[in-house]
C-alpha cells in the first residue's frame, strides 16, 4: 500500500519515501528508477533522463607498414603514434583487420627455425617484457612486442612482428586489453 501511495503522490511522496526509508521503516519504498515522477526541476512534459555517464570510445590500434609507425586512437581520435619495426623481406607483417589475442608480460620467446626457448625475464630474450599476440597460423605468432635492439626500429627487421621501444611497448601494454581492434596496413 505504501509504495501505491508514493507512486502516486508524485515528488512530495519521493521525499516522504526517501524520509521512511532512512529510518528504516519501510526499506523499499522508494519509487522506482523506471518511473517518470517529475522531479521539482522538470515538467511533465519532459522526459526523465537517466543519469548519464560519459560514453567511452573504445581503443584500437592502426600499424602502418610504410611509415613504421603503430598509432593508437580512441574512437577516431588519435591518442599516441610510436615508432616500430616491422617484418623483413620473407617475414611480413600480415595487413588486415585482427584483434589483440595474447596479452603476457615477460612471454617465453621460440626460435622460429630451432624450437629454442628463451624465458621471459632474460635479457637475451627479443620480445623485451611485453607481449600483445594479435596473428598466428597455429604454430607461428605475431604481435606487438619491445625489442632489446632499438637501433632496428624504422625498418624491416623482424620476422613479422612488430618491435617497439621498451618503454613505448610497456606503456601501450598497460592501455590495450585483449579484444583490441588491430588494423594493419601498408
Amino acid at each position: 500500500m505504501l509504495k501505491y501511495s508514493v507512486r502516486r503522490m508524485g515528488w512530495l511522496g519521493m521525499m516522504v519515501a526517501l524520509t521512511v526509508s532512512q529510518s528504516g521503516l519501510a526499506i523499499g519504498a522508494e519509487p522506482s528508477l523506471n518511473e517518470t515522477t517529475p522531479t521539482p526541476t522538470q515538467s511533465l512534459d519532459s522526459p526523465q533522463t537517466p543519469q548519464t555517464q560519459p560514453v567511452t570510445q573504445p581503443l584500437r590500434l592502426e600499424i602502418r607498414l610504410s611509415k613504421r609507425q603503430v598509432t593508437l586512437y580512441q574512437g577516431d581520435v588519435k591518442v599516441k603514434t610510436y615508432p616500430i619495426a616491422v617484418g623483413r623481406p620473407g617475414w611480413e607483417t600480415p595487413t588486415g583487420n585482427f584483434r589483440v589475442r595474447q596479452k603476457v608480460r615477460n612471454p617465453v620467446w621460440v626460435h622460429p627455425f630451432t624450437g629454442e626457448k628463451v624465458a621471459g625475464k632474460d635479457p637475451e630474450n627479443p620480445l623485451g617484457g611485453y607481449w600483445l599476440g594479435f596473428w598466428t597460423d597455429g604454430k607461428n605468432s605475431i604481435g606487438l612486442h619491445g625489442t632489446p635492439t632499438p637501433l632496428s626500429i624504422g625498418k624491416a627487421a623482424s620476422h613479422g612482428c612488430v618491435r617497439m621501444h621498451v618503454k613505448d611497448a610497456a606503456e601501450l601494454f598497460e592501455k590495450i586489453n585483449v579484444g583490441t581492434v588491430v588494423k594493419v596496413v601498408k
